[in-house]
């Protein structure tokens, strides 16, 4: 457990680095953003892809060790 000397402590030490790092962004310096520019980069405009080979679909879902109909069931972020 920590005893409450120690957490006035480091609140007290929290305090003093919010302040710093607020002082620090105060001092940042942007460029504007140019106004021309509307349209926003970085997207692709969505296409008819290409069909699939059976085979291959064949073969991915027979790999998947969990499968539903269409649909392969995977973990997320268990790398």
């Amino acid at each position: 457990m920590i005893s409450e000397e120690k957490k006035k402590g480091i609140e007290q030490e929290a305090r003093n680095l919010l302040k710093n790092f607020s002082k620090s962004l105060g001092k940042v310096k942007l460029s504007e953003k140019r106004k021309n520019n509307a349209e926003v980069g970085g997207f692709r405009k969505e296409v008819e892809g290409e069909k699939c080979d059976a085979d291959f679909r064949r073969i991915m879902f027979q790999n998947a060790p969990n499968k539903n109909d269409n649909c392969i069931i995977a973990e997320k972020k268990e790398w």
